[in-house]
């Protein structure tokens, strides 16, 4: 097989991966990219868009089954059932099409694409397994694009009973017991969503309370829907195994517990993937388990760029794209430096959270006074109108020149809040600029023009 020669090649056809190969070509650039798979990476196949197909499921069903009792609505049917296979069929068909959708805008963009496993020879040369042989590649500049995979327990390996998220999102069937191991975002999300679906979920968290990476503030409203759901969570509770009859054997604060279930879902969090393409064969630094990059993701080595997960936290899809498209310029002939005020953080739980910027106690560690205003969506029409009145927005701010130094919220829906959010961090705004600018009505983001009136005390509907 004819060796390919090129400017630059990506190794892994992820958010971040593919986003920097077509931004490359538009610019000019002979690009390559690899990939063992489909592109779309671990989001597009078997991660973000396919577990919020299943959330839309569960709150579907759920839907309908309230609508089986009556309600305030004056809404009454029938009791829902549902084939959990034909509902993944419709998930992999959303799959099919946005992976084919990436595949066509590579090609469009005259991307060209090998696919196959990759590994370093050297830093400017790497060789694929393809179906047909091997594929050597060299090139100018590399792009390590290689993602992360669900972090495995000793006590609970993958197989059989217990699963990770990649197994759940194929499950054909509803379990009628589901066991989730981590009480962080992928196991609250996949854990409602069956337990909507009509699964008994327990949550086994070893932290003393859900989702760690938020305040408690935030969390609050979040534990509440899940004990309404009848979702039991254990807290400052350890996973050690499965017994020989197969129960999960949990070390809690009242001692030893051991819980049913018909499956196991480990959701301890995600590795980088460091291994298994060479990464031996170059001089690398590494910053704990990840590679080590500076302001424009280059790594160590001259020529060799390192984006998205296996760079480090946080290991969201938008932070991969973003950094592909700012080394896809630099590889172009730009100037360009990582600068991102701002990268929000959802949650898609029920309900739905959301945080960019700094927390309250990140932004007391400042050591500035800070301006905090809150306002509840209990006091939100459009809340009300649509039975989704728990939550609140949160905005942060100095006290001296009132710059926005963080937004939360948790509500339903607020995750399409997260872009104003952003915007407001990115472009410096002031409470003044928020509160100024005219919000549409009735909307869940006028909760974001009234927190900022009432950190400055002039709060009008609360």
């Amino acid at each position: 097989m004819k060796d390919i020669s090129c400017k630059l090649l990506v190794i892994g056809a992820g958010p971040g991966g593919y986003v920097c190969a077509i931004r490359a070509a538009q610019a000019g650039v002979d690009t390559v990219i690899v990939d063992r798979a489909r592109p779309g990476g671990t989001c597009l196949n078997v991660g973000c868009i396919p577990s919020k197909a299943l959330i839309h499921a569960g709150d579907a069903f759920a839907q309908a089954s309230a609508r089986a009792l009556g309600d305030a609505l004056g809404i009454s049917a029938g009791a829902p059932s549902i084939d959990l296979a034909q509902t993944m069929e419709w998930k992999d068909g959303i799959v099919t099409r946005l992976t084919s959708g990436v595949s066509g805008l590579l090609k469009k963009s005259g991307v060209k694409r090998v696919t196959g496993p990759a590994r370093f020879r050297d830093g400017r040369t790497v060789a694929v397994e393809t179906d047909t042989g091997v594929q050597v590649i060299h090139a100018q500049n590399v792009v390590i694009a290689t993602g992360s995979a669900p972090v495995e327990l000793s006590a609970l390996t993958f197989g059989g009973r217990v699963i990770s998220s990649t197994e759940a999102l194929a499950l054909e069937a509803v379990p009628a017991s589901l066991a989730v191991v981590g009480g962080g975002y992928i196991g609250l999300e996949l854990g409602t969503a069956f337990a909507k679906l009509g699964a008994k979920v327990t949550v086994v968290e070893a932290a003393p309370r859900i989702l760690p990476q938020y305040d408690a503030e935030l969390t609050r409203p979040v534990m509440r829907r899940l004990k309404e759901l009848g979702i039991k969570v254990m807290l400052e509770s350890k996973a050690v195994g499965l017994t020989e009859k197969g129960a999960l054997q949990v070390d809690g604060p009242s001692g030893d517990a051991r819980i049913k279930a018909e499956k196991v879902l480990v959701t301890v969090g995600r590795r980088p993937v460091t291994e298994g393409w060479g990464r031996e064969e170059l001089a690398l630094e590494m910053d704990g388990p990840f590679l080590r990059v500076d302001a424009q993701c280059q790594t160590a080595m001259r020529g060799i760029y390192a984006i998205g997960d296996v760079t480090g936290a946080p290991m969201l899809a938008h932070r991969a794209m973003a950094q592909g498209d700012m080394v896809a310029q630099i590889v172009a002939g730009e100037r360009l430096a990582w600068d991102k005020q701002a990268i929000p953080e959802v949650c898609f739980t029920d309900p739905e959270v959301v945080s960019v910027g700094l927390s309250p106690d990140e932004a007391r560690a400042t050591g500035r006074e800070i301006k905090t205003g809150v306002f509840p969506f209990s006091a939100n029409g459009r809340a009300m109108t649509m039975q989704a009145d728990a939550g609140f927005v949160r905005v942060l701010a100095r006290a001296d020149t009132h710059q926005v130094l963080g937004l939360q919220a948790v509500g339903a829906g607020v995750s399409e809040l997260s872009a104003g959010f952003a915007l407001a961090l990115e472009m410096q705004a002031r409470l003044e600029d928020i509160a100024a600018t005219v919000h549409a009505h009735p909307t869940l983001g006028e909760a974001l023009q009234e927190a900022a009136l009432a950190a400055m005390g002039h709060g009008l509907h609360a």
